[in-house]
């Protein structure tokens, strides 16, 4: 019998999309096809906003001629559209669609912003919430100061779990076995990546734990310093969102980040949990030796 609901949990952290698809293999109630439309669709990215169907195919792994006509169909409902001059596709308008129902599902962010926007003039960075996605933490909401450098951070954006105060600051949210669910996808997914990143990491875990928020010192951008506190983790669906501040190195002064701009980030995170009736989270501790 075909069961209605699904194998993994949202709670979960889940898997890319190309990873979901090779476990899916012999479920029969898994859409095959729909799976490899909705990989074309994550495919572009901000550094490539045009793509043709021999560089979807190799950003995927998904044969071409099966890309051709998956795009050729996202083409026609309008969620994909085609340049003939460049003969490649871009996002259509229609995915926009998709997004606001998510966005609007999230109103406590209109009234976190003019919080965030104080905090972020007055330390001139950047003050953001992520929600988590497995292995990524994505932009829900963000405010700026005017020049904040390098990055730029806007709504949709992914950033990886590992090498971000973000990240580690939302997974310092979950329950252990869904924390060490997490940990074990990361190493698989790049051992590179873990080995080199994988004590930073535990460490963050514990820093949230302990005071708060967690630190990371452009080990995902090296001119920009950050520092995250954990938010909260919705009631509904699961949700687990952390808040992030981003400066400029050079417009820090040392120990800046540890004993003034961390603190004003968990106050923030605390008035923004008391305007939405959210209670303070309980974070597990989690030592370097414990930690997934």
């Amino acid at each position: 019998m075909i069961e209605d609901t699904p194998s993994h949990p949202f709670a979960a952290p889940m898997l890319s999309a190309p990873a979901m698809l090779a476990e899916s293999a012999g479920d029969a109630a898994f859409a095959t096809t729909l799976a490899k439309g909705l990989i074309v669709l994550e495919a572009f990215d901000a550094a490539a906003p045009l793509l043709g169907n021999m560089q979807i195919s190799a950003r995927t792994g998904i044969p071409r001629p099966t890309v051709a006509r998956l795009t050729h169909t996202l083409a026609e409902l309008g969620y994909l559209r085609y340049d003939p001059a460049l003969s490649k596709y871009g996002l259509g308008t229609r995915a926009l669609r998709i997004v606001r129902p998510l966005l609007a599902d999230m109103p406590f962010r209109q009234l976190a912003r003019p919080l965030m926007q104080d905090l972020a003039v007055s330390v001139r960075g950047t003050v953001s919430i992520g929600l988590l996605d497995g292995p990524s933490i994505i932009y829900v909401e963000t405010a700026r100061s005017g020049d904040v450098g390098p990055h730029s951070p806007d709504i949709g954006l992914p950033i990886p779990v590992v090498r971000t105060a973000m990240g580690r600051a939302a997974v310092a949210l979950l329950p252990d076995d869904e924390a060490a669910v997490l940990a074990t996808r990361l190493a698989a997914a790049d051992a590179t990546t873990w080995e080199s990143y994988a004590e930073l990491y535990r460490s963050g875990l514990a820093q949230c734990a302990e005071r708060g928020f967690c630190t990371c010192f452009g080990e995902y951008m090296p001119a920009i310093h950050a520092v995250a506190a954990p938010l909260f983790r919705a009631k509904s669906l699961q949700r687990t969102f952390a808040i992030n501040c981003g400066i400029p190195e050079f417009r820090l002064q040392p120990g800046q980040l540890e004993a003034e701009i961390g603190p004003r980030l968990r106050a923030l995170a605390a008035s923004i949990r008391a305007l939405v009736g959210e209670p303070e989270p309980v974070i597990p501790q989690r030592n370097n030796a414990a930690a997934p």
